[in-house]
């Protein structure tokens, strides 16, 4: 005896085995009128619709929390006028605000929006803000193509034709005929509904005029429908009313998500100082709220307060002891921070819990090469190359072996690796910035002056590129190219000593001059 159709329908849906809930529910909803027996609230075609709509919408769904890529277009037509002259420690999009505590440029590599590399990917630390419109268009690629994010960003562009991978006849549901004031009266059917719209069409539009029909059916009282106007106000870029969403949704219904959404608002709005009080006030009502804490220590790397930023994720893993980040920043903190002992026994941890990547093994390598476990640096590198899924990560680990060669002394070695980065990764700035200081060491100038100008254009914010061209460009005697250099190297790192007593240096020759 088999199970009856929509009880197996539903038992796919539990297991996670959405196309086969979808193709069941497909075969009820053909079946004629006359052979479903009606319920008391609910039709078996009702119940069938509904689910087949939380199939689809689970095939692609993505949490909007941690979602959250700028492209370039809210980037440089970004209408929120932000002050120019931020406070001190209150601004994310403008570096030098922040409160010290970080580490310099010359000891943990810094992003183009001037904050430091964090120990983990995550949306917001993939692109910094640009000043220009060369920069935008030049430097925020996705992981893996070459063609900038547009606002448009790859994520919802595949969403749009969703629907036609998942029903190759075409759509599920026609939504230019849907009668939402209809379905706004149906709270059971509305909210399959809308999440159906909003992730797997794609169509926000729709989905705002859906929600803003069925809050206003359940007279303002439901939170739910609040904080889905506000998703849909913050992905239309109007971020002022759906952070009134937010907090109406709030002083309904307590809820960690909402706080969630709106601090992305307050970030987003450039405002971490709001955000940080959102989180804490959070903390109150939720007292060790794991996502909470994280955002707290997210916020203060941005911001690079990197002390404080490691004491909320410690508190992290005081409540969470597999948390993947937490252990990754505190990792690369220490390893930062010349502790890479330390640091080591942090990444011991993530490949003890069933952590197994490039990014990790490659992190192992170095802490081993710098700990001077010299017998397990080749071989946790070797299993980095093993393991890399894309060109990028490839470059990453050779990039890397190169900094090994110049440590052991073989800078043959180091050569071959840097030429094998730039095989792999051509836009590989600190790559170029090595060739160069080995073609200098071999005597060839033009090379390296070449090899400089190619790795200060690709990553303009890096100050070593700019430093070297300096000191090549005064050795060679050319001493306008180098105060120029010069300049710009102490505009990306303003601590630099080598650089300002260049600076001072070259001004005494201009005043002999």
């Amino acid at each position: 005896m088999g199970l009856e159709p929509l009880f197996q329908a539903w038992s796919y849906f539990r297991r996670r085995k959405f196309r086969e809930c979808s193709d069941l529910c497909s075969q009820l909803l053909e079946r004629p009128p006359g052979e479903q027996e009606p319920d008391a609230e609910y039709t078996v075609f009702q119940a069938a619709w509904s689910l087949k709509t939380r199939a689809l919408t689970e095939m692609v769904y993505v949490d909007e929390i941690d979602m959250d890529q700028e492209g370039i277009a809210e980037m440089i037509l970004d209408e929120n006028a932000i002050a120019q002259v931020a406070r001190p420690g209150t601004s994310l999009k403008l570096p030098g605000t922040s409160h010290g505590g970080g580490p310099s440029p010359a000891v943990r590599p810094v992003t183009q929006s001037g904050r430091p590399i964090t120990g983990f990917v995550r949306p917001s630390t993939q692109s910094g803000r640009p000043s220009t419109m060369e920069q935008a268009i030049k430097t925020p690629r996705t992981a893996l193509t070459a063609r900038p994010i547009t606002s448009a960003s790859g994520r919802y562009v595949r969403l749009g034709t969703a629907s036609m991978i998942t029903n190759p006849d075409g759509p599920f549901i026609n939504l230019s005929r849907l009668n939402l004031a209809k379905y706004a009266q149906k709270p059971k059917l509305a909210k399959a509904l809308f999440e159906y719209i909003f992730h797997h069409e794609d169509d926000v539009k729709n989905a705002l005029d859906l929600a803003a029909l069925a809050t206003e059916h359940a007279q303002f009282k439901d939170w739910w429908w609040k904080v889905q106007i506000g998703k849909c106000y913050y992905r239309l870029g109007l971020y002022r009313e759906a952070e009134k969403q937010f907090k109406s949704a709030l002083n309904q219904q307590d809820m960690v998500d909402t706080i969630l959404y709106l601090a992305k608002v307050y970030l987003r709005l450039d405002q971490p100082v709001t955000a940080l009080n959102l989180f804490k006030q959070g903390l109150d009502r939720f007292p060790g709220e794991v996502t909470l804490i994280c955002g707290i220590a997210r916020i203060y790397e941005e911001m690079n307060n990197i002390s404080l930023s490691a004491e909320y994720y410690k508190d992290v893993l005081k409540q969470d002891n597999t948390h993947v980040e937490a252990i990754a920043c505190i990792g690369s903190n220490h390893f930062y921070s010349d502790q890479p002992e330390i640091a080591l026994r942090f990444y011991r941890r993530l490949l003890q819990m069933g952590v197994y990547n490039c990014q990790l093994f490659n992190n192992l390598g170095l802490c081993c090469f710098y700990a001077q476990q010299y017998d397990m640096t080749l071989s946790s590198f070797e299993r980095a190359l093993f393991l890399a899924e894309n060109e990028e990560e490839t470059a990453d680990v050779w990039y890397n072996l190169g900094h090994v060669s110049v440590g052991i002394g073989d800078l043959n070695l180091a050569y071959q690796c840097f030429k094998l980065t730039l095989v792999n990764n051509n836009d590989y700035a600190e790559a170029y910035n090595n060739l160069a200081v080995l073609e200098m060491r071999k005597g060839h100038i033009e090379q390296a002056r070449a090899l400089l100008q190619t790795a200060s254009s690709l990553a303009p914010h890096m100050y070593e590129p700019h430093f070297n061209f300096a000191i090549l460009s005064e050795k060679v005697g050319d001493l306008q190219r180098s105060y120029t250099a010069a300049q710009k190297s102490e505009e990306a790192f303003p601590g630099h000593v080598d650089t300002q007593q260049l600076i001072k240096q070259l001004k005494q020759h201009f005043a002999m001059l």
